[in-house]
């Protein structure tokens, strides 16, 4: 039908002068950009917690407060949570390692000799299409199904990084920021309970000691209230690691199958109807 060799022939030129262009590529380029640094700080973020926690463990807290002796194990408290961390970094090992590849991928895709060929192969559909003599519709085929072929071979990395990252920024990249934030959150707190339960240097002046037992025993006065604070953090801590997993395997993994599926639906669709093109 003529209407249907019209689209063809709008959808070979569009293409065509979109991937010499650029645009598309450039748009992917900034979305996968983005997602990779953010995968990037989260794994950092996870590892600093790693480190603090890995510090904590074993840090007996020993004050003696008016000669009252207070001992409490820090790492029973963060011990739960340790292993939920190494886990944690494992899957942003693997988020990062999946949002780098897009990156290689869309390199790759962008090339120009991939441009080439989604050329030549647009020219080859225009001429079985305009043919001015009667063309069999196994040529009709062959030529939709190629420029097919390397539409989905030039394009399906950027449509897959802009789709994937439009419905992430829209409804995990808010969470995930947050999230993030309330990990560092935790590490700081973590860091800042490690570095109050430092023991009193032997070599230190007698002022300095005095001081440092003044201040030793003000802090164990609020030892339940800092343990108390730490529970509630790590068991925030918790919660957002759980999130912050859940997050990125579905940007990194669930919505990349998910928008791989949907394309090659559409691919199958579009070519089933190339048999009646006359």
């Amino acid at each position: 039908m003529l209407q249907r060799r019209i689209a063809w022939t709008i959808i070979a030129l569009l293409a065509v002068a979109i991937a010499w262009t650029g645009i598309v590529d450039e748009a992917a380029e900034v979305h996968a950009e983005d997602a990779f640094t953010r995968a990037l700080v989260t794994f950092a973020v996870a590892r600093t917690l790693n480190g603090v926690i890995s510090l904590a463990q074993g840090t007996e807290v020993a004050l003696e407060p008016g000669g009252v002796g207070v001992n409490l194990s820090v790492g029973q408290l963060l011990d739960p949570i340790n292993d939920l961390i190494e886990q944690f970094s494992s899957v942003m090992l693997v988020a990062s390692t999946s949002l780098g590849a897009q990156n290689v991928l869309l390199r790759m895709t962008s090339w120009w000799g991939v441009t080439a060929a989604l050329a030549v192969a647009g020219l080859f559909a225009l001429v079985v299409l305009w043919w001015p003599r009667p063309v069999t519709n196994h040529w009709i085929m062959l030529g939709t199904r190629m420029l097919m072929f390397a539409l989905v071979l030039r394009f399906i990395v950027p449509a897959l990084i802009i789709g994937t990252n439009v419905v992430a920024n829209q409804f995990l990249e808010p969470e995930q920021r947050s999230a993030t934030a309330a990990l560092e959150a935790t590490a700081e707190e973590i860091e800042e309970f490690n570095e109050k339960t430092v023991p009193l240097d032997p070599d230190a002046s007698f002022i300095e000691r005095l001081s440092e037992t003044i201040g030793s025993t003000m802090d164990a006065m609020d030892v339940e209230g800092r343990l108390d604070r730490l529970r509630v953090s790590v068991a925030d801590a918790t919660e957002n690691i759980v999130n912050l997993i859940v997050l990125f395997v579905l940007q990194t993994i669930v919505l990349p199958l998910v928008f791989v599926w949907l394309i090659i639906e559409l691919v199958k669709g579009v070519i089933a109807r190339t048999t009646t093109l006359r």
